[in-house]
């Protein structure tokens, strides 16, 4: 029997089996009460998201405009940490309850699917309507719609201090020439004061493009890893060498450090995410943003993981209450109000009509995140990714802490993830 395990617990996914049953009738009794006893307000709509405390204000903005709009509805916004939000409607929606729609990033579309907690969109619109969103707003999984966004990326850029470099490296060659020029030990005492570049290179997410640079990827078409593989080993090396060889970059750098870093002037350089650029527009940093650079032993451009974030329905919600909920996701995808978040936190749009729009093509930053976008690759939805992760990261960050080779490493990481996508089928 197949099954989904996240976090500790098995969720069956036939739901004509006994134990699925079972386990369902046991969360609907743990909540104490039963879904189909649960009054149905038909004006009331309730949204569970991660967005930031930004993206928040924003969300509230355009819900308060689409409530004066509908005199008598309401719609409540509820913020839940990532993975909160995913195991929390997992087994919320198994027992019938939770929100009517639920927001986040692509990658978790695919343990909903499998549990037949989220409702195709397809046919609730029409092919005119969804043709009036760029392919990558809108989600797919097994030939069905599970996924409209309202915006893309969630992606990796190289973010620049214009003050400390004028023109950004286009080539792997050049990150390092320019890394030496940068890096600097400004009073002699041997300790670097200034690096060219910082990130949180300990995680694998953040290792993602050097893997595609160099030719690797996570996994082949039919969701089976590809982690013992020459891209893998290389990127591992280069990573390594820019720290210990070239010493461009901290010898130790978490998220949080590297952020600090860059703020505070001491490093040139940073490779984050989009999130990220609203924080340095408010710190006051003149900043730049760049696609990551090319891997010229390839001739492949570094290319981070991409992610549309959006609305996914919960199939739990009553057929007479999904008009509105239709009319309220049809609200907060107008082209304007993408344009309102675009305009603040320099997210991409996903409505062909705001990419298109004079903001989006103008602004220096939106252009050159635009084209990360499309050197970029869609981050796989497949449940199987949550393994590869999991069997990425120890040998990972051994080969940063010397314990094992790149060459081990990616052995290691193969068989590893091997194990975990099978512990998850079972």
């Amino acid at each position: 029997m197949s099954r989904f395990r996240l976090e500790g617990v098995s969720f069956l996914n036939s739901k004509n089996s006994i134990a699925f049953r079972f386990l369902a009738s046991f969360l609907i009794l743990l909540f104490g009460v039963s879904a189909c006893r649960q009054k149905i307000d038909l004006n009331h709509i309730v949204i569970w998201h991660q967005m930031r405390v930004d993206e928040r204000v924003i969300l509230e903005d355009q819900l308060r405009q689409f409530m004066n709009a509908n005199p008598g509805v309401t719609v409540e916004q509820i913020y839940k940490e990532t993975e909160e939000l995913r195991s929390g409607f997992i087994v919320a929606a198994i027992a019938g309850q939770g929100p009517d729609l639920v927001y986040g990033p692509s990658d978790q579309v695919g343990p909903f699917e499998i549990m037949g907690i989220i409702e195709p969109l397809d046919s609730l619109f029409s092919a005119e309507y969804l043709d009036s969103f760029i392919p990558k707003g809108l989600t797919y999984y097994h030939g069905r719609l599970y996924q409209i966004a309202d915006k893309l990326g969630n992606h990796l850029t190289l973010v620049y201090n214009k003050a400390m470099i004028s023109s950004p490296p286009q080539t792997d060659e050049e990150l390092i020439e320019v890394g030496r020029r940068l890096t600097v030990d400004k009073n002699g005492d041997g300790k670097t004061d200034i690096y060219a570049l910082s990130w949180n290179y300990t995680e694998p997410f953040f290792f993602i493009p050097f893997l595609t640079g160099f030719g690797g990827w996570v996994m082949n078409d039919d969701g089976e890893p590809t982690l013992n593989s020459e891209g893998m080993i290389n990127g591992l090396k280069f990573i390594r060498d820019l720290r210990d060889r070239y010493k461009i970059v901290p010898g130790e750098a978490d998220y949080n450090i590297a952020d600090a870093l860059f703020k505070d002037g001491k490093s040139a350089m940073i490779i984050n995410g989009d999130w990220s650029w609203a924080g340095y527009k408010k710190a006051g940093i003149d900043f730049g943003v760049a696609p990551l650079p090319k891997i010229l032993s390839t001739g492949m451009w570094c290319a981070p993981m991409v992610s549309p974030k959006g609305f996914s329905l919960n199939s739990n919600i009553a057929l007479e209450k999904r008009p509105l909920i239709i009319k309220l996701l049809k609200f907060l995808m107008e082209p304007e109000l993408q344009l309102q978040t675009a305009r603040a936190l320099w997210t991409l749009p996903t409505r062909r009509e705001a990419v298109e729009s004079d903001f989006v093509q103008n602004d220096e930053i939106l252009r050159n995140s635009a084209l990360q976008i499309d050197r970029g690759r869609v981050m796989p939805v497949v449940p199987e990714l949550r393994g590869i992760w999991d069997a990425m990261r120890p040998s990972y960050q051994a080969v940063l802490g010397g314990a094992k080779t790149p060459g081990e490493a990616a052995k290691d990481m193969q068989a590893l993830a091997l194990s975990k996508i099978r512990e998850m089928n079972e």
